[in-house]
């Protein structure tokens, strides 16, 4: 709420600056209309300091650096590079710090742009402002404004300062930004009495970072740099905290798990092997082996290939990634919260729909774009005379004017965004402004003024000069007395006026804008609105975008709500959600009311609102947070600064490229560079195709690790010999940790990915289905491989042989694991071979192993022997078992013997 800075003190004064008359403002900010003199300017700078925003507290570039390294797994892994090093295994240990390395870089990256997010919003200050001092129109730097300073406004301007009106000439200014509302609004001089009017209907107040579109005034400066409307959302986003993405929230568990799995493994394996004689520092080199091969190494690198490779693919489809976590957030999101303007539609006003000659034709098309066609009944129709006047007066009667970018093909306006529509829905007939113009010379003009509520221009033609005016339907038609239909101009009688408003009621029923057109011919400045004959109406809306209304039915066929939030008006926002199905209970709330629910009521009553309608910036933030206590995962769609809070507070904000402000995109994780809603639903499938796919790592790397632990363990419980060496608990490790787990994070996604509902994020990747596959894997992985390993050593087989039957198909039965882990529910013998890389990745970890077994110079370091073609074949048995226990395992999941699968 724009509030004064009375000079006087240095904290705002607590009056809402709408309410009060120019005159008691004036009084109050010891000013006039006149402007400040220099030297009171000079003074009240000293005092309330520039205008612009400040950051309340920087992070420094260290600081974020060394953050990462707060990380668990960041501070295991380099504890498992100090260990590999003392082992003697420097490649290992180089390969775990180049990944360490690499996560820590990615995160300071992430971190240190998201702090940019309020110098973006610094930068949407105007840089200059006309003011007026000591009675002087002059421009000064913005920076300089201060309250009490009288802005001097014209068309294009953008305003330097949140300012109550105390001129107006016709001004109307572009808020979008600040409010949402994509119609330029009309302003006025009278004070308001309501002290809580949202900021979209304080019509005698002009705002910061604002835009004045038509018209002119002046406007007394009562807030500038931090107590503007920008100043109070910039301060709020200092203070809004960006929750952990439901992925780093189950890999910070996964790593104090593994963490204290780790240090528990140590502690089990050194005491076991004290107590059976074993020398100390042997003991404690095998359990510190171990304890690294629990954690995986790999898994940062994995995640981070696995976003990487997700954020490229999503390029190609319009969405850029700017916080990676994010991408895998998206696909566990539950609710979109979706602005209206510009993002579910075009923020390009477009006319829909034209009464003209007694008939209500539709116009095709959405946009700028002068594409589209006419239809009565469905059925297209040719450019009637009625028509064809009507649109040539409404051509005629505006200033704007739509420009082709040759460089993208785009088109846009220049002007007020409503006469826009008007002249694309000429062109759409063939009509063009500048060959009209050209034709049928403006002589005179009476502009639109707010009071009058109608544009009336006269024009120099063959038949005379010829008015024509465009207005509010209810104006427009008290100037005239007759009307144009099939057969020629016919007399308006009182019935044919009750035809004709009923026409514009069921137009604006539609949350259509709606503008009657009437001419006169023989016209002067005198009697040029007086006995005119209408033309017809038009009705005009920013329409939904076509693609948006799919986008939504396949957001619900994958179970992911869609909800309404804008600062536009209730009956417009209602409509075009209607018309786009995201209208399913029927409930609209607006801001007013929001503010009246308590908390409580708000948190019960959330999830069954399908439209927020005159929102301010806290009530969308107010929003977004109820949803996230209610369990929900959040995505917040936006484009302008009114949606930053909400953008940075949501699990994943998501802004716009063309039409999105610096300040949602910087704010935002993810941006849509085609401004098209249905580029989620591509962002929704990629984020779950890789948590699938993470979740597949995991499994596989968890199961084989428990196979490992469950082998050297279970020897040391039976008093047997160690059945694997330190250095080759490395190398399998390294060797399931390597490529095949590599491979497994750029796996071909489940083509029913978006045919189930979201995971539940709370229950994290290690569901029952999940845990019960990791078991059975690494129960069956420990039984056999021991197993194998007592029943080499009673065949009368040497240590070194036994030992490397066991590495061997140790290694075989994670193989086999990679291939069974692609998916939690379906048979390995379905595609079996789909995921070509992890078909390579196993043929060259295949060709390392035969090194590690038969070149004689790496027998001693790895405690190898040259296994005979009959060791090879029972090798080969005892892990190809594992196949059909984890089938038979995953067709007990498919019938939720375990639990839903998420």
């Amino acid at each position: 709420m724009a509030k004064i800075n009375h000079p006087s003190q240095t904290e705002p004064v607590t009056v809402p600056a709408h309410t009060l008359s120019a005159d008691d403002l004036c009084a109050r900010l010891r000013s006039s209309p006149s402007g400040l003199c220099a030297e009171e300017a000079v003074r009240r700078l000293a005092d309330y300091g520039p205008n612009e925003l400040q950051i309340a507290h920087r992070i420094s570039p260290w600081a974020i650096l060394w953050a990462q390294f707060k990380n668990v797994l960041i501070i295991i892994l380099l504890a498992a590079t100090a260990v590999s090093a003392l082992l003697g295994h420097e490649v290992e240990a180089i390969a775990i710090t180049v990944i360490v390395l690499f996560a820590v870089v990615l995160g300071f990256v992430q971190e240190y742009r998201a702090e940019r997010a309020i110098d973006a919003l610094r930068q949407m200050a105007a840089p200059m402002a006309s003011v007026m001092r000591d009675g002087q129109e002059i421009d000064i730097p913005a920076r300089d404004i201060v309250p009490g300073d009288v802005l001097v406004l014209h068309a294009g301007d953008r305003i330097a300062g949140d300012a109550r009106l105390i001129e107006v000439v016709n001004l109307q200014t572009l808020e979008a930004a600040l409010t949402g509302e994509s119609v330029a609004v009309e302003k006025q001089l009278a004070s308001l009495t309501d002290p809580e009017l949202p900021l979209g209907d304080r019509s005698n107040m002009v705002y910061a970072g604002t835009t004045a579109t038509y018209g002119r005034g002046r406007a007394l400066v009562v807030s500038t740099g931090m107590q503007t409307e920008f100043g109070r959302i910039a301060e709020l986003l200092q203070t809004v905290e960006s929750g952990k993405t439901p992925l780093q929230e189950n890999l910070d568990r996964l790593g104090n798990a593994l963490a204290r799995a780790a240090f528990l493994v140590v502690a089990i394996i050194v005491v076991l092997g004290l107590l059976e004689g074993q020398p100390f520092v042997e003991m404690l080199v095998f359990g510190v082996a171990l304890a690294v091969a629990v954690v995986p190494e790999a898994l940062p690198a994995v995640v981070t290939i696995s976003l990487a490779l997700g954020v490229q693919r999503m390029v190609k489809r319009h969405a850029l990634m700017r916080k990676l976590p994010a991408v895998e957030t998206l696909g566990s999101t539950s609710v979109i919260c979706s602005d209206k303007t510009g993002t579910l539609t075009k923020d390009e006003m477009t006319a829909r729909k034209i009464y003209a000659a007694g008939q209500m034709l539709h116009v095709s098309g959405v946009g700028y774009e002068p594409r589209g066609e006419y239809s009565f009944n469905g059925e297209i129709v040719e450019l009637s005379e009625p028509l064809e006047r009507l649109l040539q007066a409404v051509v005629l009667a505006s200033d704007a004017q739509i420009i082709n970018t040759e460089s993208d093909g785009t088109w846009h306006v220049k002007g007020d965004p409503t006469e826009g529509a008007l002249i694309v829905a000429a062109a759409k007939a063939g009509l063009i402004k500048k060959d009209l113009d050209a034709r049928f010379t403006r002589i005179y003009e009476i502009p639109f003024a707010s009071e009058t509520k109608r544009m009336t221009t006269l024009h120099q033609t063959p038949d005379g000069i010829v008015a024509y005016a465009k207005g509010a339907p209810e104006v427009i038609l008290d100037s005239c007395t007759s009307q144009l239909m099939p057969g020629g101009v016919m007399a308006l009688d009182d019935a044919g006026r009750s035809k004709i408003l009923d026409a514009a009621r069921d137009m604006a029923s539609e949350a259509l804008r709606v503008l009657a057109v009437a001419t006169r011919p023989d016209a002067t400045p005198q009697n040029a609105q007086c006995e005119m004959t209408l033309l017809g109406l038009v009705g005009m809306i920013d329409p939904p975008r076509p693609e948006a209304l799919a986008a939504i039915q396949t957001c619900e066929h994958a179970g992911i709500r869609v909800m309404m939030i804008t600062g536009d008006h209730p009956t417009t926002a209602q409509a075009v959600a209607r018309e786009l199905g995201i209208l399913k209970t029927g409930r609209v709330v607006t801001g007013s009311e929001l503010e009246q629910m308590s908390e409580d009521e708000f948190q019960r009553d959330v999830e069954s609102i399908d439209v927020f309608a005159r929102v301010s910036p806290a009530h969308k933030l107010r929003v977004v947070t109820a949803l996230q206590n209610k369990g929900h995962v959040v995505a917040m769609t936006g484009d302008g600064v009114n949606d930053v809070l909400a953008l940075k507070k949501a699990d994943c904000g998501v802004a716009m490229g063309i039409t999105g402000t610096d300040v949602a995109r910087e704010a935002a994780a993810m941006t849509l560079t085609d401004d098209n809603f249905a580029s989620i639903v591509a962002a929704v499938e990629e984020g779950r195709g890789i948590f699938d796919n993470i979740k597949k790592y995991l499994m596989y790397l968890l199961s084989s690790n428990i196979g490992e632990i469950g082998l050297m363990a279970g020897a040391t419980i039976l008093g047997l010999p160690l059945p694997l060496s330190a250095v080759q608990i490395l190398y399998v490790n390294l060797a399931t940790d390597g490529l095949p787990a590599l491979a497994l994070a750029v796996d071909p996604h489940d083509p029913e990915l978006m045919s189930h509902k979201p995971r539940n994020p709370r229950t994290g990747v290690f569901t029952r289905p999940v845990v019960t596959l990791m078991l059975v894997g690494g129960a069956w992985s420990t039984l056999v491989n021991l197993g194998l390993f007592a029943w080499t050593l009673q065949s009368g087989r040497s240590a070194a042989e036994a030992m490397t039957m066991t590495f061997v198909a140790l290694t075989l039965i994670q193989f086999f694991k990679a291939y069974i882990f692609r998916s939690e529910r379906m048979s390995v013998l379905n595609r079996p071979f789909a995921n070509k890389w992890l078909n390579l990745a196993i043929i060259w970890e295949m060709a390392l192993l035969m090194l590690v077994v038969y070149l004689p110079f790496l027998h001693k370091p790895f405690g190898t022997f040259s296994l005979t073609l009959e060791d090879w074949a029972i090798a080969v048995c005892v892990s190809i078992s594992i196949l059909p226990v984890l089938d038979l395992a995953k067709w007990m999941v498919r019938r939720g013997w375990f639990g839903e699968v998420n």
